[in-house]
């Protein structure tokens, strides 16, 4: 009835301008409050409420942070997580990407492993940092993620253009040893074997670059593809641990123990990676 009233008295059915409840900030105090969350790019709603009242000995509240920051565009998303890369680091990955630019052919011939680890529970997700629209990648905005002892299971695989190896899994902590007994023996070489001109590649972990393990390897005549140090995001094998990561991610059912964790129903399903591995390894012919 007030729309049909007021479309019958004023021909129109929106609302005058300034009605409804005012702002309780200025453009000033806005402007203000933008800083503040871009200062510190991670704090909450409720600690830049606790800080407002501290810096102005004005009292407001955490949703009104949140309409006037989103007002000004600063929306709260989650951060970008990666690795701290010194400047050599740098240096050395881009130097390898120019030494493989023209090595378009050879990249089926490569079998790519790594271990990694699921943990029981994974990241809540509840750090956010606030940014505009674009700045995704700026350094303030990223959270460098560093690893740590959680409870969950250590696994390794390795794939190649069409083909995966097995997964194995890892209890207890993995050195060289261990690493030629339980991995390379059973498991790579014989991989790498059924591969004509395989090359394997491996990351610089302590277990991988032991003497005794580059005696294995030259023993079982393994050719070795040459990797950049803390480099994991330019092996296609972390599409294949983000999709498993994915796929636990999703179940509903709580595990309770690592055992659990492995011996899952997923665990005997086969997962079809063949459209993510070979999306993996156009996307590294494109270095």
């Amino acid at each position: 009835m007030r729309v049909w009233k007021q479309w019958t008295d004023e021909c129109r059915t929106t609302r005058k301008s300034g009605s409804g409840p005012r702002n309780v900030t200025s453009a000033r105090d806005d402007r203000h409050l933008v800083r503040m969350a871009r200062t510190d790019r991670t704090a909450s709603s409720r600690q830049l409420a606790a800080l407002w009242s501290i810096a102005t000995g004005v009292s407001l509240c955490a949703s009104s942070i949140r309409r006037r920051l989103l007002q000004c565009g600063l929306r709260a998303r989650t951060p970008l997580y990666r690795i701290p890369l010194t400047h050599d680091h740098r240096r050395l990955r881009l130097q390898w990407a120019n030494q493989h630019r023209d090595w378009r052919a050879d990249w089926q011939h490569v079998v790519f492993s790594d271990e990694s680890r699921f943990n029981l529970w994974y990241h809540d997700g509840r750090i956010r940092v606030r940014r505009y629209a674009g700045e995704r990648h700026l350094p303030e905005c990223i959270i460098e993620r560093h690893s740590g002892r959680t409870p969950g299971v250590m696994v390794w695989g390795a794939i190649a253009y069409h083909r995966r190896s097995q997964l194995l899994r890892i209890v207890g902590n993995l050195n060289s040893n261990r690493y030629i007994r339980e991995v390379l023996q059973p498991e790579a070489v014989p991989f790498l074997q059924s591969l004509p001109g395989a090359v394997f590649q491996q990351d610089n972990a302590r277990p991988h670059t032991a003497r005794i393990v580059k005696s294995f390897f030259a023993a079982q005549q393994v050719q070795l593809l040459p990797w950049p140090a803390c480099s994991p995001d330019m092996s296609p094998i972390e599409h294949v641990w983000d999709v498993i990561g994915r796929r636990l991610a999703r179940d509903p059912r709580p595990v309770a123990s690592a055992d659990e964790l492995w011996y899952a129903d997923y665990n005997s399903e086969e997962i079809k990676l063949h459209e993510n591995v070979n999306k993996a390894f156009l996307d590294i012919e494109t270095l």
